[in-house]
């Protein structure tokens, strides 16, 4: 299988439907303050995609701080994980409001992405605890399982976002129009389907 073909297969599993119409229905019993709030009406785009940059620096740091600065950076490196995990909470708030506006078919690779973004956070949890116990190596292997997680679940993101391939320069802006409209992100003053 072609894995850039992932997200469309994902899109053709009606089988998903069984978790994304009840989950729509549970973001969408959300009170429409709360909701817009988290759409990011307020900041003029949706706050989602600038949030999630929040729990991947984190990581990413954690990450790097592992692989090159050895116990000297542990303190350090525990702090960014736990900062990731606290990060991702409202990121992940975020997402499903815009989520729960896509279509059908972008919800089924959209609640996969939140499934590997759940497991990302659960292990970067498991990691952190690992290390403020002391348990560094365990701390280590659910740090890096947390990262494999969070890479796939940004993969679909990815495709949630862009698609399978990426506009030419010159067809830039109907692609972001046409993004736009067709994954169900808002502008500023876009309606919140309720």
């Amino acid at each position: 299988m072609d894995v850039r073909m992932i997200g469309e297969e994902l899109e053709a599993a009606d089988q998903l439907d069984t978790v994304t119409a009840p989950l729509t229905q549970a973001v969408r019993a959300v009170p429409e303050p709360a909701r817009r709030a988290l759409a990011g009406d307020w900041l003029g785009h949706p706050l989602h995609p600038m949030l999630t940059d929040l729990p991947i620096g984190f990581w990413t740091t954690a990450w790097v701080l592992d692989l090159v600065g050895g116990r000297r950076s542990a303190r350090v490196a525990t702090a960014m994980v736990g900062l990731g995990v606290a990060s991702a909470l409202p990121t992940a708030a975020a997402g499903l409001v815009d989520w729960a506006d896509l279509s059908a078919e972008k919800k089924r690779p959209g609640v996969v992405h939140a499934v590997a973004n759940l497991a990302a956070t659960g292990l970067y949890g498991l990691s952190f605890v690992a290390r403020v116990r002391g348990r560094r190596f365990r701390g280590l292997a659910l740090g890096m399982a947390g990262a494999a997680a969070a890479t796939a679940g940004g993969y679909l993101g990815g495709h949630l976002a862009f698609g399978t391939t990426a506009p030419s320069p010159s067809s830039a802006d109907q692609a972001d129009a046409t993004t736009r409209a067709t994954n169900g992100h808002r502008t500023a003053g876009d309606p919140i389907t309720t």
